[in-house]
């Protein structure tokens, strides 16, 4: 891959200052989706800063000390990716191992979203592999191979990651990196960030291709799994086990569980495949040092209320996203729904986005379509109101994740358009500051 060619491949207009605001890992710095940045969409639509070619990969970005990184495909090789935020020139690059090849429809490439924290970018490989990486140099920090070291090897054989292998991405939170994918007694551990040695490590669950989540629910801070089992919740601390809710697995699940309710305690997932297609929400409360889960709802018609592998964003007793499974959807456009995360229904849709990717910023909506297209929207039960959107990248893209905004900047990611008409995709930057 010629890093070089790709750095003189940019355009760059110029930039707007604006506090920093950094969109740190996946669903963001608070695990949840939600940027405090206010997004602008001009009439004529925003400034496109640069457009760089950014190779293969279905992960989206994450900012950091002036960079923007990212995990991409060449040649069955997936690498690390460190591009200037102000001009997109790749700054260093590191190379982290094999990744999946020729996977026909389902696309190819890294799946997983780097996390950054100061000085370190923590990677998580389509093979279990996790790194450690000097945000300024590229140069390793620490590495732990969990197929290796953990007894994960079976893990890789597991339904879905065997065919699509890895996508859970690293979570960083206080002095840990949370990951999952070891053996029997080691599903789940958590690493010191700064050595990676372990900090405990616990579970018997086969993984699936969803990123954990972490939340504080009554008072504990806590990482829940979405394993092939279910729901598994686990204490930050310890990793001992605080409760775990049953949710049928097929095929793969991918979509992050969500929290929220007006007391943060109910916790959202959801699958896509035939035996566990649709959601539910459970009510998470805790007597004495017990917690337990009870289930608020529970939907199971395919398309109405099911994530396949985009994650919702929860404000104000609603889930805002994507839903639908593509095999069920005949137009394969999920559309864009508001949802009652407490009772399940319905309040409006709109279709035609497509299975990408929502992220709250300020009090309005973000949102990927499938194809290259970004949409503002009001974050409202009332009904669907656009803010402003457009194009940003072509329409023959897939954009299979969620559009970030820091520091006054929009990112939109793309793969390789299917059928393929050049290798690899785009990362494009917009100005959304407003000024």
């Amino acid at each position: 891959m010629d890093w070089r060619r790709w750095a003189a491949a940019i355009v760059v207009v110029g930039l707007s200052s604006i506090a920093a605001a950094e969109w740190s890992e996946y669903r963001g710095p608070t695990h949840n989706g939600i940027s405090a940045e206010k997004v602008v969409w001009p009439r004529n639509g925003p400034r496109q800063l640069w457009k760089v070619p950014v190779g293969e990969g279905f992960g989206s970005v994450a900012t950091g000390g002036g960079k923007v990184f990212l995990m991409a495909k060449d040649e069955g090789t997936e690498f690390l990716i460190a591009l200037n935020a102000d001009t997109g020139a790749t700054q260093w690059t590191y190379q982290l191992g094999r990744t999946k090849l020729n996977e026909g429809s389902g696309g190819d490439g890294p799946r997983t979203t780097p996390a950054v924290d100061g000085k370190h970018v923590y990677i998580m490989g389509s093979f279990l592999n996790l790194a450690c990486v000097n945000a300024d140099s590229g140069k390793l920090e620490w590495s732990r191979d969990l197929p290796l070291e953990f007894g994960g090897a079976n893990q890789l054989k597991a339904p879905g990651i065997s065919a699509w292998a890895n996508a859970a991405s690293p979570i960083v939170d206080g002095k840990c990196v949370y990951v999952y994918g070891g053996g029997p007694g080691q599903s789940f551990i958590a690493f010191d960030k700064e050595s990676g040695e372990v900090v405990w490590k616990s579970g018997n669950e086969l993984i699936t291709h969803a990123t954990p989540t972490l939340a504080t629910i009554a008072g504990v801070r806590q990482v829940i799994y979405f394993t092939q089992s279910g729901l598994v919740s686990v204490a930050a601390d310890t990793g001992n086990e605080l409760w775990r809710y049953a949710y049928p697995f097929d095929i793969s699940t991918a979509s992050t569980p969500v929290v929220g309710g007006k007391g943060g305690d109910i916790v959202y997932c959801s699958a896509g495949y035939p035996k566990s297609c649709g959601a539910d929400a459970a009510r998470i409360t805790k007597e004495g040092d017990t917690f337990k889960a009870t289930r608020l709802w529970q939907n199971r018609k395919g398309d109405e209320v099911a994530n396949h592998w985009t994650t919702p964003v929860y404000k104000d007793g609603y889930l805002y996203g994507l839903f639908g499974f593509k095999r069920y959807n005949k137009n394969d456009k999920a559309p864009l729904k508001c949802v009652d995360i407490a009772t399940g229904q319905v309040m409006w849709e709109k279709p035609g986005f497509g299975p990408g990717g929502t992220i709250l910023a300020g009090d309005d909506l973000v949102v990927q379509g499938d194809t290259g297209q970004v949409g503002l929207v009001k974050a409202t039960p009332q009904g669907y109101t656009p803010l402003g959107g457009g194009q940003v990248l072509p329409n023959d893209a897939r954009c299979w994740n969620a559009a970030v905004v820091s520091n006054g900047r929009l990112y939109s990611r793309s793969t390789s358009p299917r059928p393929s008409s050049h290798a690899g995709g785009f990362l494009v930057c917009l100005d959304v500051s407003g000024k």
